[in-house]
């Protein structure tokens, strides 16, 4: 497997997403499909995908995305792939998402 060259992130997100009532292992497992070859997640101008639960209630999903650009993220969550897994998970959804935009700083992110 060939090692990715280290990427500047210059774009990202946070969103909290709200599963229905027990379908937060579904939407986990929805959002996790965005790291599949040929996904968004895959790209490799996506550098930082991470998927976590709330401590407090599962139902309770976040995902941070750190992008090297606006423009690359925009452009890629266009695709079919993207709007694939956007499907997936309304139906899963309780409530509207929350998202909160970043201008990255500094940091780490190594998997």
């Amino acid at each position: 497997m060939k090692k990715r060259e280290s990427m500047t992130v210059n774009y990202g997100f946070a969103a909290a997403l709200t599963a229905r009532p027990g379908m937060g292992d579904r939407l986990v497992d929805a959002l996790l499909t965005g790291l599949d070859e040929g996904s968004p997640g895959a790209s490799e101008h996506c550098v930082v995908y991470l998927v976590s639960r709330s401590a407090s209630d599962p139902d309770v999903v976040h995902v941070i995305e750190g992008w090297t650009s606006e423009e690359d993220h925009h452009r890629i969550f266009a695709g079919q792939a993207a709007q694939d897994i956007v499907a997936r998970i309304g139906g899963l959804l309780a409530k509207e998402s929350e998202y909160a935009d970043h201008v990255p700083v500094r940091g780490k992110a190594a998997f």
